[in-house]
């Protein structure tokens, strides 16, 4: 058990009963994760790691940023998505319907059917969720485009470094901040696998355990940042997506499982 002197002990156990999934709880009865508990007799939790908090408008207007001045989003989650067009709404800003959105995963450009009549033809993704990948979409379009980079307070540098390098017009509007969650009682119950979808997630779980230390625990994350963050904290990733072979945390969790018994 976790104790105030923020050391982590978790079971050692090879079996897979309980996985944290740092996430909010799916809405509704339908979900992947639902039938993944029911196929494998597993208790799955849901807890965010993070809390998203919104830029308002007045504070972004203080960014002296024209979003009508950009023909291209890029977009690298799917906060950055919401936030973008809630500022947009907030302010009355009209978004081209020629804008481009370079997306770092599938996954988020799909996303962005909830606010735009998606079209093959401007909407654009990395082929495997790298910043590489992502970068050489942007590479084909980069010499006609002015880019927004929709970020939180901690952007991620090397896509402005490589905008820089290769002397795209770019901004980064600040639309959002993360903010670390209090997850002390929700890792106190022992899970064999925690699954992390953002490098702010990580960040959170160190932030309140220090000493984190894995003793057992299986770790899984989506996204190459994510990986990085988990890799740079010094823990061991065993569980990653999306990947050739596992598109989805799902698919990426029941490799895993499979694999565990087959031991």
């Amino acid at each position: 058990m976790i104790k105030n002197d923020e050391k982590a002990v978790v079971t050692t156990s090879k079996k897979v009963k309980k996985i944290l999934i740092a996430q909010p709880k799916p809405e509704g009865d339908k979900s992947p994760y639902f039938d993944l508990a029911k196929k494998y007799s597993l208790n799955i939790d849901f807890y965010p790691f993070i809390v998203v908090e919104g830029i308002q408008a007045k504070d972004f207007r203080k960014q002296k940023i024209d979003i009508a001045a950009f023909s291209a989003v890029i977009f690298t989650s799917r906060n950055a998505i919401d936030h973008f067009f809630r500022i947009c709404e907030e302010m009355k800003a009209t978004v081209s319907q020629d804008t481009k959105y370079f997306c770092i995963t599938e996954a988020v450009a799909l996303y962005l059917q909830k606010f735009i009549l998606y079209r093959k033809r401007k909407v654009f993704y990395g082929a495997d969720g790298t910043n590489k990948s992502l970068f050489d979409v942007i590479n084909k379009h980069k010499d006609n485009e002015k880019f927004l980079y929709p970020c939180s307070e901690s952007f991620d540098s090397e896509i402005t470094n490589w905008l820089k390098l290769h002397n795209c017009g770019f901004a980064t509007p600040v639309l959002y901040k993360i903010i670390s969650n209090d997850i002390k009682d929700v890792i106190d119950r022992n899970y064999d696998v925690i699954c992390f979808f953002t490098p702010g997630g990580v960040k959170s779980l160190l932030e309140n355990f220090p000493s984190y230390k894995q003793n057992g625990t299986k770790l899984g994350a989506f996204g190459a940042n994510t990986f990085k963050a988990v890799e740079d904290a010094g823990l061991t990733l065993e569980i990653k997506a999306p990947l050739p072979q596992t598109p989805s945390m799902i698919s990426a969790l029941e490799k895993f499982l499979i694999s565990t018994k087959k031991k």
